[in-house]
């Protein structure tokens, strides 16, 4: 969601900042802003809408300093607005941005009002601004009275401050939402995600939960909650320079379907050789881990959650164990029975996903064997957080639907399914199933081959304001998959049923304006897939079908099939169906002229719950 940038240097920090902020768009956002030391003052320009707005404004009215703050926000308290956007000020030039949501912001607001200060914004993120400078009065120190003022916060943020009281230095804490911090020389840099910093440095810090770090152009000073001073590790990120970067695709999505062969084959990289799975791709101690599980209970969110689905039927087909997939916000609700020697497993893309991580932190307090996180971020919390990890490789995800992080998870469950059936008491054909997933990136490019066929497909959806997408078994997950990607990017109203469910109540929308989506491997639920759409066919909808090539499938009049071109087995079927899912709602995206990459109300990163 919200982006973070800061920056102290020798050089002016706006181009750097604005850069920054650019390379944080893919989060999602609806106004940006920024704000630096000019001159011992601090200057600030806030705009709504999107980072070039900003730019714009910065050309008319130039603001320069050596040491700035700027921010993308998605709003969560407060409609998008000038007063509303970040950077927020307080008295003296205390200036502050936030990632996150403040859940004890009324009563800090009452008693600050209480104190004399006169709130501009509907934000919780000014409370803090406030607070600060209130603590300043007690304390010169603006690294203190940041500290005293994330003692007083409930809930989850991310903060950089600067200040003309100390005007040589930026603040930053993290209580439930990522802080990196960039290390240059005889600069630093400070940001929510280290794609921002990329072009700057290479070197990277991460604070844990409950830090503070007081950052100057020389010196880095981390106290961690209980006031202790800490040494971060320093990391070296691989991510290219221009991984961040369109190349010769239109959008993003576009960029990220067609790396999904390459993301998949990294995915496998040493972690399969010689027809097995080799027991190190989980981390230390996972073998011993894998050899007591009896269950398996997965949460996560979104796409994720799908991918969960899909999972469930291959542990508990392959593995013979039971398996079990909740909602990540829902999950940290509940009460759940855990039956003994059951591991935890949470699914995420960015790996600070607010509910998932939750989810992770209460499981991590119950009666579970081990937790094992999947996930594409390698610095993350989530992956910081959890017992055991398998990374997905994916590389960076900009778009806002995910496209590669379903594909590489779904990979990289297959080969969870596989380690818990070889060190369990299933019998297993490890060789064989290896064999399917190293078909994996051969396949899904064959796949990619119906990019041309899709986007004249497209030209049906585009006018509609209503789809049903149809699979059984886990290829429901798949349907639901196909659904959620169509409505979020092309805000065509979608669902998806297992199809036999048709007939109890869906079936009273189908007519000749509702398409109907459909997806066939050829398994032991073909004929009866068959059924069901007739189903629909008697009811006068219009079938659209993506048929393996041995269903045996044709078109005809009122149903249109297109022929996969590769038959995939039940283990592949997952990953290969989606393909066409992805290419369907992005070209449907593209006719309608949305916002691709950045659909309205979305964020990349749900760092709030």
């Amino acid at each position: 969601m919200c982006g973070i940038v800061g920056v102290i240097a020798e050089r002016n920090s706006v181009p750097i900042l604005m850069e920054g902020l650019r390379r944080l768009e893919y989060r999602g956002y609806d106004s940006a802003g920024i704000a630096v030391v000019e001159s011992g003052r601090v200057a600030r320009l806030r705009t709504v809408g999107k980072v070039k707005i900003l730019q714009d404004a910065l050309d008319a009215a130039p603001i320069a300093g050596h040491v700035g703050i700027a921010h993308t926000r998605w709003a969560t308290h407060g409609v998008p607005t000038v007063n509303n956007a970040h950077p927020h000020i307080s008295r003296d030039g205390v200036a502050i941005v936030h990632n996150g949501i403040i859940e004890n912001h009324e009563v800090l607001r009452a008693d600050l009002k209480g104190l004399g200060y006169t709130f501009t914004s509907e934000t919780d993120t000014e409370v803090i601004a406030h607070r600060i400078h209130h603590h300043l009065a007690s304390s010169a120190d603006l690294f203190e009275a940041v500290r005293k003022t994330v003692a007083d916060l409930r809930g989850a943020y991310a903060l950089a401050v600067i200040s003309e009281s100390d005007p040589e230095c930026v603040v930053v804490a993290r209580q439930g939402c990522p802080v990196v911090i960039g290390l240059g020389v005889d600069e630093n840099f400070v940001a929510s995600d280290v794609a921002a910093l990329l072009p700057v440095t290479r070197r990277f810090m991460f604070l844990e939960e409950g830090d503070v770090a007081e950052i100057r152009r020389t010196s880095i000073k981390i106290l961690d909650a209980a006031g202790a001073r800490r040494a971060r590790p320093i990391r070296e990120s691989e991510l290219p320079a221009d991984a961040v970067e369109r190349g010769q695709y239109r959008h993003f999505m576009l960029k990220e379907i067609h790396e999904q062969p390459r993301a998949i084959a990294q995915t496998l990289e040493e972690r399969v050789a010689g027809g097995k799975l080799l027991d190190a791709a989980f981390g230390p101690g996972a073998e011993q881990v894998f050899k007591k599980v009896k269950a398996v209970h997965i949460a996560a969110c979104g796409t994720s959650f799908h991918a969960g689905l899909v999972a469930s039927y291959f542990i508990e087909q392959i593995c013979r164990i039971p398996a079990r997939v909740e909602i990540a916000s829902e999950y940290r609700y509940r009460d759940p029975v855990i039956t003994p020697d059951t591991l935890f497993v949470t699914i995420s893309q960015s790996g600070e996903t607010a509910d998932t991580l939750a989810a992770l932190r209460n499981a991590k307090q119950a009666q579970y064997l081990s937790t094992l996180t999947i996930c594409n971020v390698a610095e993350s919390s989530m992956v910081r957080e959890s017992g055991l990890v398998l990374l997905t490789r994916a590389g960076p995800e900009i778009g806002v639907a995910s496209t590669k992080a379903l594909t590489t998870q779904l990979t990289a469950l297959a080969m969870l399914t596989i380690a818990l059936a070889k060190n369990g008491s299933a019998a297993v054909q490890e060789r064989d199933l290896v064999s399917q997933l190293l078909q994996l990136p051969g396949l899904v490019e064959k796949t990619l081959q119906l990019d041309a066929v899709i986007q004249e497909l497209a030209k049906v959806f585009a006018d509609k304001h209503h789809a049903l997408f149809l699979g059984r078994g886990p290829l429901h997950a798949i349907a639901m998959e196909g659904a959620l990607k169509l409505k979020e990017i092309s805000y065509i109203h979608a669902e998806a049923y297992a199809a036999a469910e048709l007939k109890h109540g869906p079936l009273a929308l189908v007519d000749e304006d509702m398409p109907v989506v459909a997806v066939a491997p050829n398994n032991e639920l073909l004929e009866k897939l068959k059924s069901n759409l007739q189903e629909v066919r008697a009811r006068g909808g219009q079938l659209f079908v993506f048929a393996d090539p041995q269903a045996r499938m044709h078109s005809e009049e009122g149903v249109t099939v297109i022929e996969m071109p590769v038959a995939a087995s039940a283990l592949q079927a997952p990953i290969i169906f989606a393909i066409p899912l992805q290419l369907l709602a992005y070209h449907v995206a593209v006719l309608k002229g949305t916002d691709v990459d950045q659909p309205r109300n979305l964020a990349k990163s749900v760092t709030v719950e």
